[in-house]
């Protein structure tokens, strides 16, 4: 008796409950889609305090991480690049945003801009450029022993 018990309880599969942000919108058709976005979101929130952090070991403070991307895609390949590229480098949709990351960068001397005609360029500043090696150096020391001790190296040449 005790092993027909047993062997009932192993194929009855029990309901693991799902970790998802909002349980109204798991389908029933992918219930698996729900825990993927979930864990996105934690991913992307995770992302944003690690650029914060690491922007603000470097001295700068009060940005947003959407500055932090700003500021990283401005510097990128040192070439000067107009707002809608930024925007849709960025995949942002609303140049306000951007504007307004603009203007806080260049108000603490990390961008500049440059007219040419009627198009407005952005470059970032000596200054932005320290920020950006200094952001690398950071994230460098943080990450570089993590990926040795997980031994990592055959993903990562460093």
């Amino acid at each position: 008796m005790k092993k027909s018990a047993n062997k009932n309880l192993q194929n009855k599969k029990v309901a693991q409950p799902r970790i998802v942000s909002s349980e109204h919108l798991v389908s029933k058709k992918s219930p698996e889609l729900s825990e993927l976005e979930f864990g996105m979101i934690i991913a992307w929130h995770a992302f944003e305090r690690w650029m914060i952090r690491c922007i603000s070991a470097t001295g700068i403070k009060d940005v947003t991480p959407t500055d932090v991307l700003i500021i990283h895609h401005v510097n990128h390949r040192q070439t000067q690049k107009k707002l809608s590229d930024i925007c849709f480098t960025l995949n942002i949709e609303d140049t306000h945003i951007v504007s307004y990351g603009l203007k806080k960068l260049i108000s603490n001397g990390l961008i500049e801009n440059h007219r040419k005609g009627k198009e407005v360029f952005f470059s970032t500043t000596k200054k932005g450029k320290e920020i950006c090696a200094k952001y690398r150096d950071v994230r460098d020391a943080c990450l570089l022993n993590m990926i040795k001790l997980l031994a990592l190296p055959l993903l990562f040449n460093y």
